[in-house]
């Protein structure tokens, strides 16, 4: 009897380094691309299982809506805004130092001749500034009243001024020239009086001030009611401050916080109306050297350029030009990339020097061209939610979105040198925040150190993948596959992995729930194993295993379910085997 000829076929494909592909046809993606690809950042070399966090501080009442690292000469502080509180988060239970209306809040950090500050605002509470120790209030007046009395109870002093004093509770002075001089110095004020106010000095004084001297307001403002800044902006070493619901950015005089606050009025240049989101600092080239241009940029996509130094000099601020993008729905719109700014609007992100030279409707100029149908989808969505946000993760070369579904936060995540997408699930949080190199975020009533860890606070991570299809050179073919083997690299243990194979472009997930014994490999210690008999920590070790599958057709595509906690995995590629069909 004649052998049956053997009909067997190998073929291997590399793990989807291209990443996620939400923009072409599954029948025109290349083999490299995935149709799905969660919670595995594929890297140039191969795709990994993203890592996880742990909490790093903890005591926090609600939902964190605001993370702000106050960046000292000397040192760099996280703090947290939740429901009406501010936490500092410098140690494992955070503590509440600042009481608030609205957690949600705009900063940016300035340092002037006296001293690093933080300043914060959120178009509710007055406009905060943090000066490496306390947690000031503006002031609406720079105009100080003549003070009648100073007298004390212990170390609590009361000072009496002669008229009015127009200051409120948490405001800050500073006091100088009385006597005795433990009443002189800088306090934040409790406003018991429309002429009275107590403080706390750092010592008692021998009596009642025989000489009661002067005070002078420390950021204090004329001009505006510092209560309407909802955002805030440094450029050319002035503070702007976006006005909440209007067209209007006002600005400090040069290295000030605070002071006669000028106005910027762009009714008559917005032709579209709505109101400013916020303002941006652009870095160009412009043919003699780099400057920066300050943008504005409106709810409705209008993107207004002025180049200059100071506004009040009609000769040394310009207007460079208006421009129209997509809908931007977000306060926290932009981020500064390099010397450009990425703008996050209706159509993607958007490189705001490439978005200038190119039609709107050319979808190739954003980022996110890849992901372009996905990501609009979710801003036409959940335009409306809190906590869209764009963040640059160096250690990882990783650029997020954070996309706020009230299903489950996710987050569209882009490999910066390969340019690949995915998307992570499990990481709920309304904000991001680097401090000290690293990346946090707020969950709820923790902050979280994100990409730490194998295990999200120690529990699994899941991953799926539905790589695109490949005709294995021979796209006139029927084929009938049978077995696959991703190959992976892991450190210590074996992540619990299921493989199927979907056929001519299928998308579903038909594979089962994955199961994962949290069991990694422990590693010997120097000195104290013994040779040949322990395990060694090491690079990382091949993990691979042929699993069955059923799949009958021209192309074909690995669908992969994983779960792992503890453990460090990298899918390299993938090896198949099928049988060659007749040309039908």
């Amino acid at each position: 009897m004649k052998a049956k000829p053997f009909t067997a076929l190998t073929a291997s494909i590399t793990a989807p380094i291209g990443g996620w592909n939400a923009r072409d046809s599954v029948a025109a993606m290349p083999p490299t691309d995935a149709v799905t690809l969660t919670n595995l950042y594929p890297t140039p070399t191969d795709v990994m299982l993203r890592k996880g966090y742990s909490k790093y501080s903890i005591g926090i009442t609600g939902q964190i809506n605001t993370l702000m690292n106050y960046a000292g000469a000397n040192n760099q502080t996280l703090f947290a805004a939740a429901g009406t509180s501010i936490y500092d988060c410098s140690t494992a239970t955070a503590s509440s130092v600042y009481t608030i209306t609205n957690d949600k809040l705009q900063y940016v950090n300035i340092s002037t001749g006296g001293g690093d500050f933080l300043v914060a605002c959120n178009g509710v509470d007055s406009t905060l500034v943090y000066n490496g120790t306390n947690w000031i209030k503006m002031a609406t007046t720079t105009t100080a009243a003549t003070i009648s009395t100073i007298t004390h109870v212990g170390a609590v002093a009361t000072l009496t001024t002669s008229t009015p004093h127009g200051l409120a509770t948490g405001n800050e002075i500073t006091i100088s020239g009385a006597i005795p001089t433990a009443y002189n110095g800088s306090y934040i004020i409790t406003v018991t009086g429309s002429s009275t106010l107590t403080y706390t000095m750092a010592s008692t004084p021998a009596s009642n001030a025989t000489t009661v001297g002067t005070y002078v307001i420390n950021h204090g403002v004329t001009g505006v009611n510092p209560n309407k800044f909802v955002s805030v902006n440094l450029f050319k070493n002035r503070l702007f401050f976006t006005e909440k619901d209007s067209l209007k950015i006002w600005y400090f005089p040069v290295n000030s916080i605070g002071g006669a606050a000028s106005e910027l009025d762009f009714g008559s240049i917005a032709r579209n109306g709505g109101f400013l989101q916020g303002m941006a600092t652009w870095t160009i080239d412009a043919g003699q050297g780099a400057d920066d241009y300050a943008v504005f940029v409106t709810n409705m996509g209008e993107v207004i350029v002025y180049n200059g130094t100071d506004p009040d000099t009609a000769a040394d601020w310009a207007l460079k030009g208006v421009w129209q993008l997509g809908y931007v729905f977000s306060r926290r719109f932009y981020y500064k990339w390099a010397g450009d700014i990425l703008l996050l609007t209706q159509d993607g992100l958007v490189p705001l020097a490439s978005a200038l030279q190119s039609s709107r409707l050319d979808p190739r100029v954003n980022i996110t061209d890849k992901i372009y149908y996905e990501i609009s989808q979710e801003a036409d969505k959940y335009s409306n939610e809190f906590g869209w946000q764009v963040i640059y993760y160096a250690k990882p070369n990783m650029l997020l979105i954070n996309i706020p579904n009230p299903t489950g936060t996710e987050q569209y995540v882009m490999h910066t040198i390969s340019k690949a997408w995915c998307n992570f699930t499990g990481i709920n949080t309304t904000c991001f925040e680097l401090h000290n190199d690293d990346l946090y975020f707020g969950g709820t009533g923790f902050v979280g150190k994100f990409w730490d860890t194998n295990a999200d606070n120690g529990a699994q991570i899941s991953a799926t993948c539905q790589q695109a299809y490949s005709y294995f050179d021979k796209p006139g073919q029927q084929k009938r596959f049978t077995m696959v083997r991703p190959t992976f690299l892991v450190d210590v243990g074996t992540p619990g992995i299921y493989a199927g194979i979907n056929t001519d472009f299928q998308t579903q997930n038909n594979l089962g729930k994955v199961t994962f014994v949290n069991t990694p490999t422990t590693t010997a210690v120097w000195d104290v194993a013994h040779w040949d008999n322990d395990v060694f920590a090491g690079n990382l070790v091949i993990s691979r295993q042929w699993q069955g599958v059923t799949g009958l057709g021209y192309a074909g595509g690995i669908n992969l379910n994983m779960v792992s906690a503890g453990i460090d995995v990298h899918w390299v590629s993938t090896d198949f085997v099928m049988e060659q069909g007749t040309v039908i």
